[in-house]
């Protein structure tokens, strides 16, 4: 047990690559209750386009499991504008709403206009245009099933973000981003070395990472856009186990330069001094900024590893955990009510805690999980675990009732970081 909390503590490149990888895709294989029923109609030109709107509306609802998704295809005719809406045929097909559009192209652009509307009442629910290069009409439709997520279930938005994971394929690793669906997988990073622990800043402009690149662990900082890369923690000895601060300003990581595993601060954009804020001489690791400001860790300081909150100025820590002889890697929600993490019960799972009552759910069924990480909303969450002998990703929705695992991959895919919502 104590072997696999030392491996957290050993971080991971370094060609630069813009091409397109395979993508991942989910399967939901496990559904929540109630779920609401929509219909969603063909839009107007969308067989014109190379870049779908209703498929990616349909598989983002559905993969939330929130949703039965009903085919408004063989309406008759296919609606494009409310006053062609049957509203008699839409409650007959057991919908309770319809999502109905048009594509309009334009040169480089489309212009992708729909409406969200209300069989009961005849109502517009929702009533929504956008213009954007054709390349990101998906993001638009991640935006509109965000939308219909928020108008219906009361839920923010979790589909217009992105994912980070790491891919090892023989001895090739590769740091890759894609939408949170999966689509559009592009290996930012490249190495014969190790890569761990990638982590997104809190505007999901720049990823932090440790790299083995130099034959040690060293947190590296990496701006999405601009493609600038640095050190951020290349300290003597193990750098590791990045985490940004709420405003991005800073890292948390884990440093060996003096007793044993400590966390320091460090500001994001290299080039400063470190801050120890642990005082124990045990092994403090995973550091994570919650929402308010603290920090959440991993700590042997009690006998075995738990989970501890303090302060990010440092003094006496809080220990959160007591259920279980291993509990790390947690992780608190956006909303800070829920902590993540995983428990050692008869193998390895995911877990949440509710941070109020203190009541622990374990969610996961599989033996060897590992690394979860919340979507922007706390709704899902997505993890590492094994499939056919290989390092997979899988996710669960918070309350358990919600199941979602990989469809299609290539290669060991491990450390998944969800981030935040695209602006």
């Amino acid at each position: 047990m104590l072997s696999r909390f030392t491996r957290l503590l050993a971080s991971a490149l370094l060609v630069a690559s813009a091409a397109a990888h395979a993508d991942i895709s989910f399967d939901v294989v496990g559904v929540g209750a109630n779920q609401y029923p929509i219909a969603i109609a063909p839009f107007q030109n969308e067989v014109q386009q190379t870049q779908p709107v209703t498929p990616v509306i349909h598989d983002d609802l559905a993969r939330s499991g929130l949703f039965k998704v009903i085919n408004g295809g063989d309406l008759s005719p296919v609606p494009y504008q409310p006053e062609q809406v049957s509203f008699p045929a839409v409650t007959a097909k057991g919908a309770q709403t319809i999502l109905i559009g048009k594509v309009t192209p334009n040169g480089n652009q489309v212009t992708v206009r729909v409406w969200l509307l209300d069989a009961a009442t005849r109502s517009s629910l929702i009533s929504y245009e956008e213009t954007v290069p054709v390349a990101s009409t998906r993001r638009v439709a991640h935006k509109i099933a965000d939308m219909i997520l928020q108008k219906v279930a009361g839920i923010s938005g979790m589909f217009n973000s992105r994912i980070a994971y790491v891919v090892k394929t023989g001895k090739r690793y590769e740091l890759q981003v894609a939408d949170a669906d999966g689509y559009g997988a592009q290996a930012i990073l490249v190495s014969n070395q190790p890569i761990m622990s990638p982590k997104w800043s809190p505007d999901g402009g720049k990823l932090a990472y440790v790299s083995f690149e130099k034959q040690k662990p060293i947190v590296y900082v990496q701006d999405l856009i601009g493609g600038r890369r640095w050190e951020a923690a290349s300290f003597k000895g193990s750098n590791s186990a990045p985490a940004w601060s709420t405003d991005g300003s800073k890292l948390a990581v884990t440093l060996t330069r003096e007793s044993g595993s400590q966390i320091f601060l460090v500001p994001s954009g290299g080039g400063g001094g470190s801050q120890r804020i642990s005082s124990s001489g045990d092994i403090n690791t995973e550091p994570f900024y919650a929402p308010d400001g603290n920090i959440i860790f991993t700590s042997d300081r009690g006998g075995s590893p738990q989970i501890y909150r303090m302060s990010a100025s440092g003094g006496n820590a809080e220990r959160l955990t007591f259920q279980g002889g291993y509990n790390a890697s947690g992780k608190l929600s956006p909303d800070g009510k829920t902590l993540v993490f995983i428990t050692q019960t008869s193998g390895f799972h995911v877990a949440v805690m509710d941070m109020a009552t203190r009541q622990v759910q374990v969610l996961t069924d599989s033996n060897r999980d590992d690394s979860p990480t919340f979507a922007p909303n706390g709704r899902m969450v997505l993890y590492e675990t094994q499939a056919g002998g290989r390092g997979a990703l899988a996710a669960v929705s918070s309350d358990g009732r919600v199941k979602v695992r990989l469809k299609a991959q290539t290669g060991d895919v491990r450390q998944p970081a969800w981030g935040p919502l695209l602006k």
